[in-house]
């Protein structure tokens, strides 16, 4: 299940996006991604909503592209709206109807300039590891620039060593030895050296090497085989 970057689950809602300008569809693809019940996109150029109904849909989200401009009753039924207009007019407009019935609305800049009231931050996907940054509205070009270099310089092995924790995890806590003494296993296995030490042996998929950082961190007891871990990952 894919996860819109504010962590919210967009199954069965309705969105709205008022503009389908470049930013539009970047807005767009990130809600189709979703499977959202539906998407209306409103903007009075057909070129740029031609546009955006060639994105890839999923059969679950009904996409209606609209040339017209906004009304006040399109937010009926609605939970998340983006207001991606090049007129910052426009998209107060929308921001503000949005407010007045509590539906949430993001708009371009800082939130206090733009009237939105949810911020969309820079992220990076690392397999189940999402990591967000922003700069409160203020630079999204900063935001980029950041997220590019953290993207260059984050180890792959973080996604293997997120899989090994989440198969760790339900059977240390079974053990009963408390919550205390579970996260003392998790904060020594996270902590470097172990860290990189794993992540390189789960990359190379050497489970010898694997039950043996394990074996000293793990309470006696516990079972684990690192070969039929690797083999599941396959």
């Amino acid at each position: 299940m894919r996860y819109y970057p504010l962590f919210m689950d967009l199954h069965g809602t309705n969105c709205l996006v008022l503009g389908a300008g470049s930013v539009g569809r970047r807005k767009i693809a990130s809600l189709l991604e979703c499977a959202p019940a539906s998407v209306l996109v409103l903007d009075p150029n057909q070129d740029a909503l031609a546009a955006a109904k060639a994105l890839p849909c999923p059969p679950e989200t009904e996409l209606r592209c609209e040339a017209r401009e906004f009304r006040a009753g399109d937010l009926c039924g609605v939970s998340l709206a983006f207001a991606a207009t090049p007129q910052a007019d426009v998209n107060s407009m929308l921001a503000r109807a949005c407010r007045e019935r509590g539906i949430l609305c993001n708009t371009s800049g800082p939130l206090q300039d733009a009237g939105g009231n949810f911020l969309v931050p820079s992220h990076i996907e690392n397999g189940p590891m999402i990591l967000a940054l922003s700069t409160g509205g203020g630079s999204p070009a900063l935001a980029k620039a950041l997220r590019e270099e953290l993207e260059q310089s984050l180890d792959k092995g973080y996604a293997l060593l997120i899989r090994l924790l989440e198969a760790l995890r339900q059977p240390l806590i079974a053990m009963g030895l408390g919550s205390a003494a579970d996260a003392r296993v998790f904060r020594a296995l996270c902590a470097r050296p172990l860290r990189q030490q794993l992540m390189t042996a789960l990359q190379e998929g050497d489970a010898e090497k694997t039950d043996a950082l394990l074996r000293p961190v793990l309470p006696a007891g516990f079972r684990f085989s690192a070969k039929e871990f690797l083999h599941g990952l396959d």
